[in-house]
């Protein structure tokens, strides 16, 4: 497990350095870039690669710059966990999430902080408890058949694609409530524009959002509609009666409406949080699919001990059948430890703090990168491979065991930080088991009926808002039961 540390800890080394005349912490490494610029160019260059580079070359705490703005790169387990769990309250979301992306959600629940945040998450958490979730299981399995139904034998199709599509799908229905057609045009907009404005790969995305870039303009324009789209949403609910408080809703707008109306947000903020929710979930949720789905095509061993886990269910899964799937959950955690939607979290210190050894001071930015944790080969064997049985282990009694709702056995071996692809502490991501659900329901469904094949074969990414694929992820569905199949391919991994 990670090295637990606190605020105490901090006093008592600081005091024994006085004591013994001991040098402070230093400041961490800090190999400069350009003038000006900072480190710009290496970021727009290959933003991952870059992360890797410094942490690799440097060690767990390093610096970078942005146009001036004095950045740190935290690798280190033991300072991660430190900065989202034990001394969370000396950490922010800062201004540098909020200068970016605060023109996106606003005030809502992900840059929230302090009192509002803590009212916020408790306003809405209802809609996440492990009982609703449950409930939401019916639209993820019906929207997964439904895209295997639209497959023919042999046709190649681009997951990422697909998988945005099934995503929001199952976020309208479960968010929304309903038939949202009419809003699918606005919401795609949206999202294209939000992908332009933050795709690393431009140097204009590290801009301020108020520079009149082409790219900014359209971003400005589509998140206008958007929220205006949204809120003629919240006035139809209103007008249809919400529920009387939050745990009585029937989806998450409901359970928004509910919660502005009893006084714990305003309207504004009920936006904010609704356009929180569209993008964090659906994006998010497309990404762990497309990457699970094209990870399983490339390994064909793996993808039929999948395959003939589900097929023992004796039907289409429910929630309650996950427990029984360890392959299954195996082989969506490893595709978020290999191809993290979120590839950076980010943080603030208020005051100075010493991380990994060094003095990082306050109102800096902090870049937490499951990317380059979760591909340090201190943590992880062979870390660059797709490898699922690294999450399993035999039980006494011969069979296969996996943890449900908690990471398997994989996170046991090592730093518990070293693997966070939903965050950690108080504020890791509310939507994390809604998220786990889906992922596995929706393969489980797909594997049920399809065989998949790899068409695409070096999958390339990169940084944009999210870890996003730079082309199509194709792959090749076959219809016929395994079966049916004289000859499977063995893995070449």
């Amino acid at each position: 497990m990670g090295e637990t540390t606190t605020r105490s800890d901090d006093a008592d080394r600081a005091t024994s350095r006085a004591d013994d005349g001991s040098d402070p912490p230093s400041p961490p490494p800090a190999p400069g870039g350009l003038p000006l610029l900072g480190n710009v160019h290496e970021l727009a260059s290959d933003a991952l690669a870059f992360y890797e580079r410094r942490a690799a070359t440097h060690g767990g705490v390093v610096r970078y710059d942005v146009f001036g703005t004095e950045s740190y790169l935290v690798t280190d387990p033991a300072a991660i966990r430190r900065i989202l769990v034990d001394d969370h309250d000396r950490y922010e979301k800062g201004s540098m999430p909020r200068d970016r992306l605060g023109g996106l959600l606003g005030d809502g629940l992900f840059l929230a902080e302090g009192d509002d945040w803590r009212e916020q998450r408790t306003a809405i958490r209802s809609a996440f408890f492990r009982e609703r979730v449950a409930e939401y299981g019916d639209p993820m399995v019906d929207h997964a058949r439904r895209a295997a139904a639209s497959w023919d034998d042999g046709d190649v199709v681009d997951v990422h694609a697909a998988a945005t599509q099934y995503a929001f799908d199952v976020l309208a229905e479960s968010l929304l409530g309903g038939d949202v057609e009419r809003e699918r045009e606005t919401v795609r907009a949206a999202a294209d524009s939000v992908t332009e404005r933050f795709d690393t790969g431009r140097v204009t995305s590290f801009l301020p959002e108020w520079v009149p870039t082409p790219a900014n303009r359209r971003y400005r324009r589509r998140l206008t509609a958007l929220r205006s789209t949204i809120r003629d949403l919240v006035a139809e609910r209103r007008a249809a009666g919400p529920p009387a408080n939050p745990g009585a809703a029937d989806d998450l707008l409901g359970t928004l409406v509910a919660a502005a109306d009893m006084g714990a947000m305003d309207d504004d903020r009920l936006v904010d949080n609704a356009v929180t929710f569209l993008f964090a979930g659906h994006e998010t949720s497309a990404l762990g699919l497309t990457y699970t789905l094209y990870c399983l095509a490339d390994r064909p061993a793996f993808q039929r001990r999948v395959r003939r886990e589900v097929a023992a269910l004796g039907g289409d899964p429910e929630p309650a059948d996950l427990r029984e799937c360890p392959a299954l959950t195996a082989a969506v955690d490893e595709a978020l430890r290999l191809y993290p939607p979120v590839h950076s979290f980010f943080r603030e210190p208020t005051e100075p703090v010493t991380l990994g050894g060094h003095r990082v001071p306050g109102g800096v930015v902090l870049t937490l990168s499951p990317w380059t944790v979760h591909r340090d080969e201190r943590w992880w064997e062979d870390p660059e491979t797709y490898r699922p049985e690294r999450w399993l282990r035999e039980a006494d009694a011969g069979e296969t065991v996996h943890g449900d709702d908690a990471a398997g056995p994989a996170v046991g071996e090592r730093p518990e930080y070293a693997y966070f692809p939903f965050g950690g502490g108080p504020r890791h991501c509310i939507g994390m088991r809604f998220a786990r659900q889906e992922l596995r329901l929706a393969t489980a469904t797909l594997l049920r009926r399809l065989w998949l094949e790899p068409v695409t074969a070096d999958l390339s990414v990169r940084a944009s808002a999210n870890t996003r694929p730079a082309g199509p992820v194709r792959v090749r569905v076959r219809t016929r039961d395994e079966s049916d199949r004289t000859t499977e391919p063995s893995d070449t991994n």
